[in-house]
């Protein structure tokens, strides 16, 4: 990871191979008019533009707003990482938090996952320089902390990508469950891995029944941090699919390349509770994953197979392909368990997502508008795309069951990603359903091309958004 430090010279005076300005795009034609010694580069329609002789790489952004700024330094290391210089100053743009953002676009500007490639080139860029531009005559102190929060939410992010881009044969339920533990060994936080009997001894009949045809066996994780005068118990669950063939409702080929990704949700939870024990944030967190596999075989559960949920309510199967929610179900019954002041699932559930939202925004589900809004305002906060899907009475009627409690897909197409919200709510009890969030992260979590500070692949959805939610809740509480 890039090493940024704080310099107390000014950017003139600081030595280093390039210094970066930005500036709005409006006034970058200007700027390149005035000199004979820039260079027109360009990135992806983006103005960039290096003046040669003194070293300076002028970036257009559309303003001076943390999410344009937080793209531009992503896009500026993308950039520079791919040329021989070894350090880059960088001024002063704002309070805190807008260079919170700065510090977070340059950090994952360096990420890429090449673990499965034969060669490798090696970046020469090691350093940035921060360094200050007239706003005062030093450093605000400020910005060291927001620079440990950028440097804590990056190594958690890419803790995430690095997971969920890891190709299925070699991150299964046991590479998960291993991932915990390394995280609870560095954090001291509670680790229980829970194997084939625990999920039997826990009548958890619908998880089990995704994982029959799998070789590999499942594991639900459990991972606690407590401070000792925590705010608030919460608790986080994710879908931890680490392969998704569709099951006997076989998936076309086409679908099945990226289904290493149907584990986002399960890694989002693992690198959430990451960041909140480095930050020492005060809250009672609890992360959950439901691991496994939803493979064919001779003994794989079918369409027309009733399932008893851990809850005690009866599933019918319609499409083995619907097999997220069925984990989920019981994970949630389990995290119910735990009396938590707020409950969250994160979710890769629904195609019908992103046919909805677009590739770059999650659906924010629930009961509670108001608590659905505060989970919005803080993925919009962090830089993350999130939006409100609202439940309705009518929907729900679509995954009646003629033969048992609930069926697992609605009768109709339209609609998906809210009907499979109403059937994990089948789910939570009635004193929870004020205080539980479904989250689905189908478009974001993984996307096959670069957008905003997010390389071709995994992106680590839900991160920045559960963590800023979990500070502005213990804030508010």
């Amino acid at each position: 990871m890039l090493k940024i430090q704080f310099k107390k010279t000014d950017f003139k005076n600081t030595k280093a191979d390039l210094g970066l300005v930005f500036i709005p795009k409006k006034n970058l034609k200007e700027k390149w008019i005035e000199s004979k010694n820039f260079k027109d580069f360009g990135y992806e329609g983006e103005g960039i533009f290096l003046d040669q002789q003194n070293h300076i790489l002028y970036l257009g952004v559309e303003d001076f707003s943390v999410d344009a700024l937080r793209e531009g330094s992503f896009q500026a290391i993308c950039f520079v990482k791919k040329m021989p210089f070894k350090n880059l100053k960088l001024g002063i743009y704002g309070d805190g938090m807008l260079m919170q953002g700065i510090f977070l676009g340059l950090l994952l500007g360096m990420y890429e996952f090449n673990k499965y490639k034969s060669k490798t080139k090696i970046s020469a860029l090691k350093e940035i320089f921060i360094v200050n531009e007239g706003i005062s005559k030093d450093i605000p102190k400020d910005l060291a902390k927001n620079l440990i929060s950028a440097e804590i939410l990056a190594q958690s992010i890419v803790l995430v990508r690095d997971a969920i881009n890891t190709p299925p044969e070699d991150a299964t339920p046991l590479f998960l469950a291993k991932l915990a533990e390394s995280i609870a060994k560095e954090n001291k936080l509670t680790c229980k891995i829970g194997d084939e009997k625990f999920l039997a001894k826990e009548k958890m009949g619908a998880f089990l029944a995704v994982n029959r045809a799998s070789i590999h066996p499942p594991r639900l994780i459990h991972l606690t941090y407590k401070p000792k005068k925590p705010k608030a118990r919460i608790v986080i669950v994710g879908k931890g699919l680490t392969y998704d063939s569709g099951g006997l409702s076989l998936k076309p080929a086409d679908y099945m390349v990226t289904m290493k990704a149907d584990k986002s949700g399960g890694c989002a939870v693992l690198g959430v509770i990451n960041a909140v024990a480095k930050m020492g944030i005060n809250v009672e967190l609890h992360a959950i994953v439901g691991a496994t596999e939803n493979m064919i075989g001779g003994n794989a559960y079918k369409p027309d197979d009733v399932l008893l949920s851990r809850e005690g309510k009866t599933i019918e199967v319609r499409n083995t392909d619907a097999e997220g929610r069925l984990v989920l179900a019981d994970c949630l019954s389990y995290a119910q368990d735990i009396k938590p002041d707020c409950l969250i699932d994160f979710a890769t559930l629904t195609g019908a997502c992103v046919v909805g939202l677009g590739e770059y925004t999650s659906g924010v589900m629930g009961h509670n508008e108001e608590l659905k809004t505060r989970f919005e305002n803080a993925a919009l906060k962090s830089g993350e795309l999130a939006t409100r899907l609202s439940f309705n009475k009518h929907l729900r009627k679509l995954i009646d069951s003629k033969i048992a409690d609930v069926s697992n897909v609605a009768s109709s197409r339209y609609g998906g990603a809210i009907t499979a919200g109403m059937f994990l709510s089948e789910f939570i009890r009635e004193e929870y359903k004020d205080k539980w969030l479904h989250i689905d992260i189908a478009g974001p979590a993984y996307v096959e091309r670069d957008w905003d500070i997010n390389t071709y692949g995994a992106s680590g959805a839900g991160v920045r958004a559960c963590v800023q939610f979990l500070l502005d809740f213990v804030k508010k509480d």
